[in-house]
């Protein structure tokens, strides 16, 4: 599924994740005639990415250096990507770890580092990206819960609770930007089969890379507030409150 350049807000798409599966999934399908900034760590090194979204007709693919977890660094790395290559039209949230669940019940380092990177850091540029949206009364932003984060399992409660986090924050989020001119789309996926989850099995309903990309792509057009991937999973949403919590906490990631 690809996008006309009149679909979404005119300008820039910037992924933040810039080595991300599901991102440049995305950035594929947003490429056409479009500018994409690649922001992450080791900048110097994503050649490789750049030559694919301009095989994808991307108008330039520029890479900036972003590190998640140095939320200093934000405000002034996304206004410098603003004065370097004009104003957002996409904002892609799609860094992140899963963290080791084992470790982390012991190790209080890993814990924090965990739910650093994907709530606290995650938090502070969706802070800055929406001051700068606003100014601009114009532009998108892709945040990516999980099912992890909708009822926390005993099996990976420390990046679930940061998925439930941000989950809540986004959604705030999204009602605050009401009427501003700036929206908001929230991604509920279930497991999704790609190199962050390389080694372990498969969930039911498991997706990849490109049918959460589609899911995106979907929601951006018709300015979706959620997109469940796969849509399979909404009503097991809804009806996991209703697991007795004996169960539910011997249920598996």
């Amino acid at each position: 599924m690809a996008f006309g350049s009149k679909t979404l807000a005119q300008g820039s798409v910037v992924l933040l994740g810039g080595r991300s599966e599901i991102g440049l999934e995305i950035a594929d399908r947003l490429a056409a005639g479009r500018t994409i900034v690649l922001a992450a760590r080791r900048s110097t090194e994503l050649d490789a990415e750049k030559q694919r979204l301009l095989d994808r007709c991307a108008a330039a693919v520029h890479a900036v250096e972003f590190d998640a977890d140095a939320v200093a660094d934000h405000g002034p790395i996304l206004d410098a990507i603003v004065a370097d290559h004009g104003r957002i039209g996409v904002a892609i949230l799609a860094f992140g770890i899963l963290g080791d669940q084992d470790r982390a019940s012991t190790d209080a380092a890993h814990a924090v580092e965990v739910v650093h990177t994907d709530f606290v850091a995650q938090v502070s540029v969706l802070t800055h990206l929406a001051k700068i949206l606003r100014a601009q009364r114009a532009g998108h932003l892709v945040v990516f819960s999980s099912f992890a984060g909708f009822r926390v399992r005993r099996a990976n409660y420390v990046y679930g609770s940061a998925k439930a986090g941000l989950d809540g924050f986004a959604s705030g989020l999204a009602d605050a930007l009401v009427g501003s001119g700036v929206h908001l789309l929230l991604i509920r996926s279930g497991f999704v089969i790609g190199r962050m989850t390389e080694g372990m099995s498969p969930a039911p309903f498991s997706s990849t890379p490109p049918d959460v990309a589609e899911g995106v792509v979907a929601g951006l057009s018709k300015r979706s507030n959620v997109v469940w991937v796969p849509k399979t999973l909404r009503p097991m949403y809804f009806a996991t409150r209703f697991v007795p919590r004996a169960v539910w906490r011997r249920l598996p990631r």
